[in-house]
């Protein structure tokens, strides 16, 4: 599907699932290589930044947590020329989408201070997406709150297959955007190339905007990791309570079934054998020892 956008002079055309139809008709206008032309028309497995007389072309993949997209992360194809920029990819983007609002209410509205060529489009359109990635790592900081309130009522156990969904989606938003230190440092160095050394500043900005988001991926993990050990401490002390409690029940009635199987033994030398109330003496016997025992683990500490 294409969309297309102008403001400006700079024209925007976004296009989804393209077809070969309409990757010929961009070839065709703006004179794009075949080899970039062929990338277009299905995912890549990595990022990358190549750079062309007249544009450059850069895949970025995004991470996103949400399960209705059809996968964990969304890869999008830029080619950046002085007077046009051409966006693809393969599932709805929600900050490309939003970005796309917010452009055409500004053009319309002959509103935008975007600058006066395509490089600006593409800053906007980066910050945009890292301000995406952001929203998600955000949503992981709010889970990491409600974890950490569970660990801490009780429920440890359960919060062990939470902190692995969350270690998880961490992991996924880290794996995804460090790839792009290398994209942006690349861009940084050679996109005075295309769009002028007055740009530098802008994609310099880009890769700190970048290094903020990842920092604050890395600043949750940091947290993750602290709620683990944590956890893992309270559960092991909750098994080491459990145990100490079976073992003192198991030093408990041990020697108190023993004495009972003893002074059931049916022999002519037993003393409780066959004499009248024989049940009750080994009752009472039972309880005494039983007291007994009780009142020593107590003074011992061990209740």
């Amino acid at each position: 599907m294409r969309t297309s956008y102008e403001h400006n002079g700079v024209l925007w055309i976004d296009l989804e699932s393209p077809t070969q139809e309409e990757i010929k008709a961009i070839v065709d206008q703006f004179g794009i290589v075949p080899m970039v032309a062929e990338e277009l028309l299905i995912p890549s497995i990595k990022p990358r930044a190549e750079f062309y007389d007249a544009y450059m072309y850069v895949v970025l993949h995004f991470p996103t947590l949400r399960r209705s997209h059809k996968s964990i992360e969304q890869e999008i194809d830029f080619i950046v020329g002085r007077t046009f920029i051409i966006t693809t990819h393969y599932d709805i983007v929600d900050p490309l989408h939003k970005f796309s609002k917010v452009f055409e209410v500004n053009s319309i509205l002959d509103k935008s201070n975007m600058g006066n060529h395509a490089g600006f489009f593409f800053f906007y359109m980066l910050k945009k997406l890292y301000k995406g990635v952001e929203y998600e790592v955000e949503r992981v900081r709010h889970h990491l709150g409600t974890i950490e309130g569970d660990i801490f009522s009780g429920h440890e156990v359960g919060m062990v297959e939470a902190i692995s969904n969350t270690s998880r989606d961490l992991l996924n938003l880290r794996q995804t955007i460090e790839p792009h230190r290398e994209i942006l440092h690349t861009i940084e160095s050679d996109g005075a190339k295309v769009f002028g050394d007055t740009f530098a500043p802008y994609l310099r900005a880009l890769s700190n905007e970048y290094y903020r988001v990842h920092n604050h991926v890395m600043r949750n993990t940091e947290s993750l990791h602290e709620l683990r050990e944590t956890n893992n401490s309270l559960l092991s002390t909750k098994e080491n309570e459990t145990m100490r409690v079976l073992t003192i029940m198991a030093l408990l009635t041990f020697p108190l079934a023993l004495v009972v199987s003893i002074l059931e033994i049916k022999s002519p030398y037993n003393p409780l054998y066959g004499t009248p109330y024989d049940f009750w003496v080994i009752v009472g016997t039972v309880i005494v020892l039983g007291t007994c025992m009780v009142a020593y683990f107590k003074h011992k500490g061990w209740f």
